[in-house]
């Protein structure tokens, strides 16, 4: 199925955002009073229209720092700034995938892309362009009117993005957006986040359990340690701007796997313990 080049309906408003976090920790008070900390102290910098992976061990706290970079919540100790600008709440141009089926089962697949518009004062017809261009892009227009559960797990996730991608984020966060899908399917839909990518230049930050996911998509990728989570190296992939999932049977894709597992197998085993 060809896909039309993307439209200035779904292009990124401008360039991809320059995110600053520096010092982040983040602490929970567990059931009975003990402090669990969580997170940090981490430093991390996002370039404009980058594409970065953080890889690491269960429960070493990626999904609290996602939280923290989307805006959904703040850190105990440090701050995050988008082009220089500290966040308060949640940042116009912050856009969220998760890994749980996020749709709204009672509505089409027209009105779940729609549905984040909503708060919008635009003219209907406007909006329903919008919609309409979103869909054509992420290869849905012939679904417009379906309801989610006649989808495929990997149509539904499509939606899904095409439901974020409607509301032209500059920084796109993607927490185990493919987690629930097949290797076979996780593939192409790699291949189709690398076309969303490019085409709007947003920075785009993915949390990933899977080292090959991360290879493949990433200009680089981030290598989190065991609870607390902290950044205990990053690595440039060199892949090419105009790369796909055919990186994937090179040598030096083996080589970054190799090490990446090299580097989280301690990690991976700390964590098995009870962390850190």
């Amino acid at each position: 199925m060809s896909t039309p080049a993307i439209s200035t309906s779904i292009a990124a408003a401008g360039r991809g955002l320059r995110i600053e976090a520096n010092n982040l920790v983040r602490r929970y008070t567990r059931a009975d009073g003990s402090v669990l900390q969580a997170l940090g102290p981490l430093d991390l910098t996002l370039e404009p229209g980058e594409f970065f992976s953080i890889v690491g061990p269960s429960g070493c706290g990626k999904s609290t720092m996602i939280d923290i970079l989307s805006g959904l919540a703040a850190p105990d100790e440090g701050s995050v700034s988008a082009d220089g600008v500290p966040y308060r709440g949640v940042p116009d141009g912050v856009g969220l995938v998760l890994q749980e089926d996020a749709s709204f089962p009672w509505l089409t697949v027209r009105d779940n892309v729609a549905f984040g518009l909503k708060r919008l004062k635009q003219r209907p017809a406007d909006l329903a362009e919008r919609v309409d261009h979103a869909l054509e892009f992420m290869g849905l227009a012939d679904f417009a009117n379906a309801r989610p559960a006649q989808l495929s797990g990997g149509m539904r996730q499509r939606m899904c993005i095409a439901r974020t991608l409607v509301l032209k984020p500059r920084f796109l966060l993607l927490d185990e957006p493919f987690g629930a899908l097949d290797q076979q399917t996780r593939l192409l839909m790699g291949d189709e986040l690398l076309r969303i990518w490019r085409e709007t230049g947003a920075t785009v930050l993915l949390i990933t359990h899977s080292l090959d996911e991360a290879a493949m998509l990433s200009d680089r990728v981030g290598i989190m340690s065991a609870r607390p989570g902290r950044l205990l190296e990053v690595l440039a992939t060199g892949w090419a701007r105009e790369r796909d999932s055919t990186v994937a049977s090179t040598a030096a894709f083996g080589a970054l796997t190799g090490h990446l597992w090299e580097r989280l197998r301690g990690e991976s085993m700390k964590s098995m313990r009870g962390g850190v």
